[in-house]
């Protein structure tokens, strides 16, 4: 859920940043189009796979609103390669998937495109999930289902998503609702001159399958959760509107989750959007730093030196 507040109309073309090229998968005859970065030296330690939220496009994490911003050009400075998706029915995908896809549809769709995408280009110690928002459900979904992407799943770092909404059922947006956007931002102090200008080019519609099966989440995230192994970290912003997050909240985020590690953390200076505002690189250096904690972890149980 990441709305913006402007009116409706032609989107501005997408200019990405340095390093980061337009990328299609396939994902079973249905085209997924992203943003791509690679490291500029050697192989990928390990794949990043981005994952935004309702009403959003990939380009929501290549913040080019100020310098250092982009997850997409940091990662890859760090030696990731970093592949942020258009989900399906966003995209290249909205044309074939015009009502969206459910999130076991989404969850097929997303191991398709990764299995090919691990054919084409190096992969390292395996894949990262990153996700915002309503690109978190499909990161659990993912991580819960019982053919997990080839190479490996490392771990998720989810942004923007809980298991209680902070409001009621008929303030969700969804196609021809708009929602509260104010929800989406939190202050406007928040976010460098430009974001909302710059973000135009990244507004989406939201699918109808989506839009009702966001509904269903705090019913679905239970079983789902019982089903995630792989560590996982949850951030919080500091302005968070959508979903609840005080102790009793978290404690029901955290209880079902079978994941050997879960934390959960609060990201200050930030509304909902955290990837378009100004503490985008310091939620983006967390979440690298969340990743390398996991590879460490592997490599020690593994007696790798």
């Amino acid at each position: 859920m990441s709305w913006l507040p402007l009116s409706p109309g032609p989107r501005p073309a997408l200019e990405a940043g340095t390093g980061v090229r337009p990328v299609t998968l396939d994902a079973d005859g249905v085209p997924l189009s992203g943003l791509l970065a690679q490291p500029p030296h050697g192989p990928p330690r390990a794949v990043v796979v981005a994952l935004h939220g309702s009403g959003m496009s990939a380009g929501y994490f290549d913040n080019q609103a100020g310098p250092g911003l982009s997850l997409l050009s940091l990662g890859a400075g760090l030696g990731y390669t970093v592949l942020a998706l258009d989900r399906p029915g966003y995209g290249a995908s909205a044309r074939w998937l015009p009502e969206g896809q459910s999130l076991a549809g989404q969850t097929a769709a997303l191991r398709a495109a990764l299995d090919g995408f691990g054919h084409a280009y190096a992969q390292g110690a395996g894949f990262f999930l990153l996700a915002h928002s309503n690109g978190g459900r499909l990161a659990l979904s993912t991580a819960a289902a019982e053919d997990p992407p080839p190479g490996g799943l490392i771990g998720l770092d989810i942004s923007g998503l809980g298991s209680a909404f902070a409001v009621r059922r008929g303030q969700l947006p969804g196609p021809g609702v708009r929602g509260d956007w104010r929800r989406h931002w939190g202050a406007l102090r928040m976010y460098p001159p430009g974001a909302f200008r710059l973000g135009q080019r990244l507004v989406a519609a939201v699918p109808a399958r989506e839009a009702r099966e966001t509904a269903l989440w705090p019913r679905m995230y239970p079983a789902i959760a019982s089903r995630v192994r792989v560590p996982v970290r949850f951030t919080f912003a500091e302005q968070e509107q959508w979903w609840r997050c005080d102790e009793a909240a978290v404690s029901e985020l955290v209880a079902p989750l079978a994941a050997r590690r879960v934390a959960v953390e609060r990201q200050p200076g930030a509304g909902h959007n955290i990837s378009l505002g100004w503490a985008a690189r310091t939620y983006h250096l967390r979440a690298l730093a969340f990743l390398e904690e996991c590879l460490l972890a592997g490599n020690t149980a593994a007696g790798k030196g």
